[in-house]
């Protein structure tokens, strides 16, 4: 228990550090584990390898697919099929036969274990690494969907050769790819089903801690109905999360705002804990491998140097065939991007869980499999992770326009539902409030800096007024609700980012968690320039209001 706490403290701080230097927080909880690994005085800890990916892998899975919708995964079908799918099976296979070159004695068990347990990408690295620094809404979506969906590919290869390490029984191709398809298909329908039974019990349940619990429950109980019938626990709770996240318009604002936040603590939470006891057991291994601990890196590296290799290589054969096709096939589409693609497969938590979980009897190369994972850990997660945020600078990958553009345009259209909605609901409402209504949705998307100053001032002069508080929330809600359908309708769209369009939503759902102001006429709507006036321009469309921005 001390360990967990001095763990989650650990995290906390390492958080804040990374905030104020630009540092991604993971790679330094890494270092940190690292480090503290070689001190005699830290204890010994021990988790059964069975309930690795059980405890840690549902939550973190289910926070990544959450972000997610239906129309990303039609969008970037390829990049699951392509990166998720064909590149990870290469991977393994390339790894296999490093291994079996490289490493005196090693099985085709042990290769496959390794290949498999090194060949996934970890979505929660990449989200919490890749991200921040500053990459591209495009790339870090793809990025996240590829992570989303390769490790199912790795656990089914992983689980056939620890079949055959403890059973002694054989690999065999065909039945890899058939126990695949089976997996994959049956994970979907657990997930869709699960998905759906969330909605429907989320809507009828009146509170809304007991709806943000509801969503923490539901992630342990697909992953362990999947296990039970043979399917992707991995696959079932992404399409659990995809699902349940299309819902999201039966929610409350304060359902949304409370749920981010929830689901944000316990991400960082968890993925804190994972990384510091997964990272406390490598001493045991290290004391384990004694005179060939050397040896064990060397192979490490070797494995390294393939793993990121081959990436790079179909990074850029993807750039040449994304050249061919007019340049709009998918992601990467310059030899920077596919470098900055490579530079972000990072691996992490699926890749030690997975070589922790080899059995400690009657397998020889589980150390060597241990100490090759860690290693294949730095290299692709440490290294990258301090080096990202300076490689995506010299190369002008900077966070382009096209985030901020969608996001404007999102506004844009929240901003004419709700005027529309109060001009054809507030007919009969004072004028004054309905000016002073439309102006709190003008200011939504600000047009100069003199305005966002004004908005300050003007919602400083909205916190102190109290009267006629009732019929400015009827009037103020209606519009919030028209503005939010639209978020919500956007959402689902071709070629929009969900995680823009949640940002957007945030937003709106931040309006009705604020306090009611008075908004009765006393006071005076804020023109742009920062000048108080009476608002003379109730009901009728300003210039740029009158038709919808596209879509």
């Amino acid at each position: 228990m001390i360990v967990i706490i001095v763990i989650l403290l650990a995290t906390l701080v390492l958080v804040g550090v990374g905030d104020r230097f630009n540092l991604p927080w993971p790679v330094l909880l890494t270092l940190a584990v690292a480090a503290i690994i070689f001190i005699p005085a830290v204890p010994n800890v021990s988790i059964k390898p069975e309930l690795i990916l059980p405890i840690f892998l549902p939550p973190l899975l289910w926070a990544l697919g959450q972000r997610a919708s239906w129309q990303m995964f039609r969008t970037n079908w390829r990049a699951i099929v392509i990166y998720s799918v064909v590149l990870v099976a290469i991977t393994i296979l390339a790894v296999t036969w490093t291994a079996l070159v490289f490493i005196p004695g090693m099985t085709l068990a042990a290769a496959v274990a390794i290949g498999a347990a090194v060949a996934p990408p970890d979505p929660v690295a990449v989200e919490a690494v890749a991200e921040p620094v500053g990459i591209p809404r495009r790339i870090v979506a793809t990025l996240q969907t590829e992570g989303l969906f390769n490790d199912a590919v790795s656990l089914v290869a992983f689980q056939a050769a620890l079949a055959a390490i403890t059973d002694h029984g054989h690999l065999s191709a065909p039945m890899l790819a058939l126990e695949f398809l089976y997996t994959a298909v049956a994970a979907v329908a657990v997930g869709l089903l699960f998905g759906w039974l969330g909605g429907i019990a989320r809507r009828y349940l009146t509170s809304s801690v007991a709806r943000s619990g509801l969503t923490l429950v539901i992630p342990f109980a697909i992953y362990i109905a999947s296990e039970e019938i043979h399917a992707s626990g991995v696959i079932a709770v992404v399409v659990g999360a995809v699902q349940m996240s299309s819902t999201i318009g039966d929610l409350e604002p304060e359902d949304r705002l409370s749920g981010t936040a929830f689901w944000g603590v316990l991400e960082l939470l968890i993925t804190g804990v994972a990384f510091g006891l997964i990272g406390l057991q490598v001493r045991a291994v290290i004391d384990d491998a004694g005179d060939r601990i050397g040896e064990m890196i060397l192979h490490g590296v070797i494995i390294s140097a393939v793993v990121i290799l081959l990436r790079l290589a179909w990074m850029a054969v993807m750039v040449a065939v994304n050249s061919a096709k007019g340049g709009r096939f998918m992601t990467p589409r310059t030899f920077g991007e596919a470098l900055v693609m490579t530079w972000s497969g990072m691996r992490g938590l699926v890749t030690l869980a997975l070589a922790l979980s080899l059995p400690t009897i009657g397998f020889d190369f589980r150390s060597e499999v241990l100490v090759i994972a860690f290693v294949v850990l730095l290299f692709t997660m440490v290294f990258p992770g301090l080096t990202l945020p300076m490689l995506v600078k010299i190369l002008g990958l900077d966070q382009e326009d096209d985030q901020d553009r969608q996001e404007r345009e999102l506004l844009q259209r929240a901003q004419y539902a709700a005027m529309e909605a109060v001009r054809s609901s507030a007919k009969d409402a004072p004028p004054e409030m309905v000016a002073t209504v439309s102006e709190l949705y003008r200011r939504m998307v600000p047009r100069s800096p003199q305005e966002i100053e004004s908005s300050e001032v003007y919602d400083q002069q909205m916190r102190e007024r109290t009267k006629r508080r009732k019929l400015f929330v009827h009037i103020r809600d209606i519009a919030l609700n028209a503005a939010q359908d639209e978020v919500i309708k956007a959402r689902s769209d071709r070629g929009v980012d969900p995680a823009t369009a949640d940002q957007v939503l945030r937003r709106l759902d931040q309006l009705a968690a604020i306090e009611n102001p008075d908004m009765a006429g006393i006071l005076p709507a804020m023109r742009p320039d920062g000048n108080p006036q009476a608002a003379q321009r109730m009901g009728r469309k300003e210039p740029g209001d009158s038709q919808p921005p596209a879509s």
